[in-house]
């Protein structure tokens, strides 16, 4: 681990430096970079696209071209940005194992098991909602290294508690850290990244988050593998808990590296600075052309102002609360899935079924795995295919599983031994599937759609309100799931398929909220996503865009 930190630190040194020409480095085995090959300045400039092209930008036949762009460079800081979404996965999963050790230990009711859980959300909503001013005051990066310093206070903290109420506020910390990191680490991202290939770079984002997730299912399944439930009650839980301070370390080491956002270099007069950034991504004409579209954008916000107060604008424009209700709303769909159900109680909801807690988190992770491999599919698919056509099938798919799983819940009562066990596969089985619609959709499509939705103007504020929904509708679904699960005759009524039939019924409100208010964002620069959300506000006339981009025609 120390060589692999140490080899890392070298490596995001010399490309964020420039000196990845002449560094003498042995190659990672676990790592590899696209190569750093980047054309001349002449052939950039006869590859570009004109500007009447759209369609052929929007396809991929010219923007796409990655070799125009500096991948590994991009690549590199795209993903020290996306280690704050590991530890956003790490830190709200590490609870799943380790929620019924605490809860013996504490001696937790089920309204204190869970907010044992959903406290963390708490933390969230505020990370999240300050993020927004915090990262326009002092730049994405400095708020980045924020969150990993508290990342760190939780995971030490916590690890340690000598009470619950200690446990809560440590806990708390880190929820801080999550919110800021889930709504900063995707605005990084999407601001330093070609609009064409911002969905694939976003999608770092959701990748890093599940395989943290991944990861801690299986580092709580070796600790509980063959050890007692007195000793997971009394030591094992502070393993789990503590296991995450290894990640942080790494965050709170090479955040340092990566540069600023060049977006908000020009918002606050650092136009060399920007340019510089933008010219190792996608050379220096691209620098120039990408800096003046953001000049461009900066100067209209400026005369829409007029001298008025950004937020307070912002909060006397519908279009601002048009584009915000559709972001905020997908992001509390993306919650009222029941998502955070399978990530945070699978062990509980399938140790339900098996009756063996052991069995349940070896396939807990089953439930990481099919999700990060729907991630990866939806990022190879979500340029090409687009959001909307991803999302709507995604759905679909969603509530087939969770009817699959109530189904094998509700037939689960009374079973014991083998036949129990069989029953916790076929319920594992529905979960899988929801998991893989789940996360070839909505679990990478959501984030993408509320990092890129806003224009520039409205972005900061936009996404941290954006985030702070979600994290508000985790903590509700999160504090209340345990109610639900262990109410005496809901459980006697259905075994534990009542909230399944629920999330399935607000999956069905997704499916149309999506087709008649979800507009396409693949391939629209964020200078010109204003123009083509209001495509779908009521009496809209600007044009709309297909599902790669291209312009199609013109709305009511």
């Amino acid at each position: 681990m120390y060589g692999l930190i140490k080899w890392l630190m070298e490596y995001i040194f010399h490309v964020v430096n420039d000196n990845h020409e002449s560094m003498p480095l042995d190659p990672c085995p676990f790592l590899s970079m696209a190569p750093t090959t980047e054309p001349t300045s002449r052939a950039r400039a006869a590859s570009r696209p004109k500007k009447d092209n759209i369609q052929a930008v929007a396809l991929g036949e010219l923007d796409m071209d990655s070799s125009k762009y500096n991948i590994r460079y991009l690549l590199t800081i795209c993903g020290v940005a996306a280690l704050g979404g590991l530890l956003f996965g790490y830190d709200t999963a590490v609870i799943s194992g380790a929620i019924g050790p605490i809860q013996r230990h504490f001696d937790l009711s089920s309204l204190e098991t869970g907010w044992a859980v959903s406290n963390v959300a708490i933390g969230c909503i505020i990370g999240a909602f300050a993020s927004g001013a915090v990262a326009a005051r002092l730049g994405r990066k400095k708020t980045l290294i924020i969150a990993a310093l508290l990342f760190t206070i939780s995971a030490v903290g916590a690890a340690v508690a000598t009470s619950f109420s200690w446990f809560i506020i440590y806990r708390f910390i880190g929820g801080i850290a999550v919110g800021i990191a889930s709504a900063v680490s995707p605005m990084y991202m999407s601001e330093v990244s070609p609009k064409n290939l911002r969905g694939r770079a976003l999608s770092m984002q959701n990748i890093a988050i599940v395989f943290g997730q991944v990861v801690i299912f299986v580092v709580n399944y070796l600790i509980a593998r063959g050890a007692t439930d007195a000793w997971l009650a009394d030591v094992g839980w502070r393993v789990m808990i503590g296991s995450e301070v290894l990640p942080c370390i790494l965050f709170c080491l090479v955040v340092f590296f990566i540069p600023e956002s060049p977006r908000w270099l020009v918002m606050v007069g650092r136009d060399q600075d920007a340019q510089r950034t933008l010219g190792r991504i996608g050379g220096a004409e691209y620098g120039e052309r990408v800096l003046a579209d953001i000049r461009e954008s900066l100067a209209s916000d400026r005369l829409r102002r007029q001298q008025a107060d950004r937020k307070g604008e912002l909060l006397r424009d519908q279009r601002f609360w048009f584009i915000a209700s559709i972001a905020c709303l997908i992001a509390f769909f993306q919650q009222a899935s029941g998502v955070n159900v399978m990530m945070y109680f699978a062990p509980v909801v399938l140790g339900n079924v098996t009756g063996n807690t052991e069995v349940a988190m070896f396939l807990t992770i089953w439930i990481g795995v099919v999700q990060l491999l729907g991630n990866l599919l939806g990022m190879m698919l979500m340029d090409k295919v687009g959001r909307v056509p991803l999302f709507k099938v995604g759905t679909v798919g969603c509530v087939v599983g969770l009817l699959m799983t109530s189904f094998f819940l509700y037939r689960s009562g009374g079973l014991s031994g083998d036949a129990a066990v069989l029953q916790g596969y076929l319920t594992l089985a529905g979960m899988l599937v929801f998991m893989l619609f789940f996360a070839f959709s909505w679990a990478l499509g959501a984030w993408i759609i509320v990092s890129e939705i806003f224009p520039n103007r409205m972005r900061a504020f936009g996404m941290s309100l954006s985030v702070t929904t979600l994290w508000i509708s985790n903590f509700l679904i999160g504090l209340g799931f345990p109610i639900l699960n262990q109410n005496p005759w809901l459980t006697e009524q259905f075994n534990g398929a009542f909230p399944m039939w629920l999330f399935a019924a607000l999956m069905a409100l997704a499916f149309l909220f999506i087709r008649h208010f979800l507009p396409e964002t693949n391939g629209v620069a964020l200078e010109e996503m204003e123009d083509n959300v209001l495509a779908k506000y009521p009496g809209g006339t600007a044009k709309r865009r297909g599902a790669t981009g291209e312009l199609v025609g013109a709305t009511r």
